[in-house]
């Protein structure tokens, strides 16, 4: 008797087909747009990779970060020019885009160019968001809270549900361990998958040490392959990375976020544990 990976249900993002038994799926981009030229070239750069290990690509950056940790951050382009830069990846390399939305003014503006509406994990309990993102009709990404045990988000999918989404998707980003400090309990994966929604793993937020270098925040960017494939080996349905040409001068979260240019050996390796995997299924 095989040992299963349960199926969740299936979300369709653009092309893209999340969960279901499907293939995973790779959600990545720079944490937040910095320039029209470069946030195209290194979708483009993903694309390519994505493309090469024949692994589904939803292209994510933030046009604006409102969780930064100091007053001076950046914060990126905002809601009107950030919208419009990813409306012009999502055309020219036609690929989904997905994006954080903050405020409830956001989601109507936001849902209309972005296929996925992302809540995040500081905002998941935010019910009034919730219901207004999951009346647009577009597919809704809630990151679980860094306080949030895996199985109250069943109130989450309850609250989506009944507000008429039929494109709910979940995400394990880490949970609270300490000051300064996140934990992944692997644990959370299977019990959210429980829950018959498409679960994604965030690999970079969840090596984020938030507010562990005064006014910004620290990571671990070069424990990313192992928590992916640990992931991976476990059962999700996407992987959701930050990635960029070059951390060390990214202008958000550049301690936590991968570099493009270790991105295709990982997409070789997450192709063949989840092919590993899904063979059990």
């Amino acid at each position: 008797m095989g040992i299963k990976v349960k199926k969740t249900k299936l979300v369709k993002v653009g092309q893209v087909e999340i969960g279901g038994g499907r293939p995973i799926v790779l959600i990545a981009g720079p944490c937040v747009i910095e320039s029209q030229s470069h946030v195209l070239d290194t979708a483009e750069k993903i694309k390519r990779a994505a493309n090469d290990a024949d692994i589904p690509f939803v292209f994510k950056a933030s046009y604006d970060k409102a969780n930064r940790s100091s007053i001076d951050s950046f914060r990126g382009p905002g809601l009107i020019k950030g919208l419009k830069s990813l409306e012009k990846i999502k055309k020219e390399l036609n690929i989904p885009v997905l994006s954080d939305v903050h405020t409830e003014e956001e989601i109507e503006p936001a849902s209309e160019v972005l296929d996925v509406l992302q809540i995040p994990a500081f905002l998941c309990r935010q019910t009034n968001m919730i219901i207004k993102a999951a009346k647009t009709g577009r597919a809704v990404n809630v990151k679980k809270g860094q306080f949030m045990a895996p199985w109250d988000m069943k109130n989450v999918i309850d609250k989506l549900s009944q507000s008429g989404c039929k494109k709910a998707l979940l995400t394990e980003r880490g949970f609270t361990f300490g000051y300064n400090n996140l934990v992944v309990d692997m644990r959370s994966l299977i019990l959210m998958r429980d829950l018959g929604y498409p679960i994604i793993f965030d690999a970079t937020h969840s090596l984020q040490l938030p507010g562990g270098k005064g006014k910004k925040s620290g990571g671990q960017k070069e424990l990313i392959p192992d928590l992916v494939r640990g992931a991976v080996a476990v059962g999700c349905d996407a992987i959701f990375m930050e990635v960029h040409p070059n951390p060390e001068k990214a202008k958000s979260d550049g301690p936590n976020m991968l570099k493009l240019s270790q991105l295709p050996e990982l997409l070789k390796q997450i192709k063949t544990l989840d092919s590993a995997v899904r063979s059990q299924t």
